[in-house]
């Protein structure tokens, strides 16, 4: 199953969700600011993103750099890291996708997508 995280006033998001609308791929959108992906879900999407923790941050944000996240990543355990992301939405990029993901299981068979970008998601979710 595809779960789309989504900001209603992203054009990046709108565009990403009339994608996946055209491809005729069925997916549950799900809204990032209120219902903000789980640290099991973040912690899969770290994983898929070889660890590199400012790929999962909205670093345009204002919340980001309000609370001065981009210095913090490193001093930061992992744990801390993606509660921080889970407890407030604005702070994870958008759209975030993640497909077939399994709390028991969160790495095994799992993709995840950050951002729009036609040709990649093509590539990873269309044979």
């Amino acid at each position: 199953m595809l779960i789309v995280y989504t900001y209603k006033n992203c054009d990046t998001c709108r565009r990403a969700v009339k994608w996946l609308a055209a491809q005729g791929l069925a997916y549950v959108e799900k809204p990032i600011r209120d219902q903000p992906p789980s640290v099991a879900e973040l912690r899969c999407m770290l994983g898929i993103l070889g660890g590199e923790r400012r790929r999962l941050c909205n670093t345009s944000g204002a919340d980001y750099r309000a609370e001065k996240l981009g210095e913090q990543l490193v001093t930061f355990t992992e744990l801390e890291f993606l509660g921080r992301l889970a407890a407030n939405g604005n702070l994870i990029k958008r759209p975030f996708l993640i497909r077939d993901f399994a709390p028991d299981a969160p790495t095994a068979a799992a993709c995840g997508l950050i951002g729009f970008d036609a040709a990649a998601w093509q590539a990873a979710l269309l044979p």
